[in-house]
């Protein structure tokens, strides 16, 4: 069994197409990327795909293997990026990740607890989506990130930062704007938009708190990240309920109110590699206790006003 095979496999799943995975993800033929997955298959002597009406997907044995190939490439990739670094001893680099918008917040913090490192190494910034920054920390890209829990991947070690209370997203003309908090059985009737299955933890915490609340709605639809909201807010007229740090990133037509009650709060945590061997990683994490106390306070949001002047907020007709 070779890594294209693992590859191919992968890209076959994520596609839910051969000739998808052929043509747009793999640049290849179809009939060649089958005679691949026959050739798998028979090396793991089980059937691993199977066609059905809506197209190619895993079996019950395909879907055991697709974890564990994932991992296997991820494992690959770090070892690389390991070789890479070991080989240039002399320029030491330090990459962290935040999950976009809360680098606003959170880097001088990390800047302070590193600043008697800053002349020695070059120090790496990233921003990007939550579980993109787990797959980073896998596949030895990044040394630390900010991010939520990521339950898929296993093999990351997570020490809690903060927390960080949701907040409303609505239209910046929306009536609820008059009020300074939001009770969720306003959301009952309106267009809501929640996060998809992919921002595991976000709609976890959500539909928890809408149960709590006794509030029973369907999400028009689903996001796999604050940006995507945003633009649904604005375009949708809709709410939706986010991390605090989304004020960071709102732009005009889009504002933000506190919930009235118990506010439902997602962890915000430090995660990394526990195979990562950093000699300036380990000196970070001695010191990852004290994220909290640089970092911004973690409280309830306050009342937002729009950035810039708003038509009068109106209650749409039903």
């Amino acid at each position: 069994m070779e890594l294209r095979h693992l590859r191919y496999f992968i890209a076959v799943v994520e596609a839910g197409s051969l000739t998808e995975a052929a043509e747009k993800k793999l640049h290849t033929s179809q009939p060649s990327l089958s005679r691949q997955i026959r050739d798998l298959e028979h090396r793991v002597g089980v059937e691993l795909l199977t066609r059905t009406a809506s197209g190619v997907v895993p079996t019950a044995a395909g879907r055991a293997f697709l974890d564990h190939a994932r991992l296997a490439l991820a494992q690959v990739e770090a070892a690389r990026e390991a070789a890479r670094r070991a080989a240039q001893p002399t320029k030491r680099t330090f990459a962290v990740g935040f999950q976009t918008g809360i680098e606003i917040d959170w880097l001088p913090a990390v800047t302070k607890i590193l600043q008697d490192e800053l002349r020695n190494i070059e120090l790496s910034v990233t921003s990007d989506y939550s579980p993109d920054l787990a797959d980073g920390l896998m596949r030895g890209r990044l040394d630390a990130a900010l991010l939520r829990v990521e339950p898929l991947f296993p093999d990351l070690s997570f020490v809690p930062i903060g927390k960080e209370s949701l907040i409303v997203l609505m239209p910046s003309d929306h009536y609820l704007t008059a009020h300074e908090e939001i009770d969720p059985k306003a959301f009952v009737g309106e267009t809501f938009i929640s996060g998809s299955r992919k921002a595991t933890v976000l709609r976890r915490v959500t539909e928890e708190f809408l149960k709590r609340a006794g509030v029973d709605i369907t999400p028009a639809h689903g996001v796999d990240n604050i940006a995507m909201a945003i633009s649904l807010v604005a375009s949708t007229r809709g709410l939706s309920l986010m991390p605090a740090y989304a004020k960071n990133l709102l732009p005009w037509s889009v504002v933000s109110r506190p919930l009235k009650g118990e506010v439902p709060t997602i962890d915000l945590v430090m995660g990394y590699n526990k195979s990562n061997t950093s000699p300036l990683l380990k000196k970070f994490l001695l010191r990852a206790d004290e994220l909290a106390s640089y970092g911004p306070r973690v409280q309830r949001s306050s009342f937002s006003k729009p950035g810039k002047p708003q038509p009068r907020a109106v209650r749409p007709r039903r």
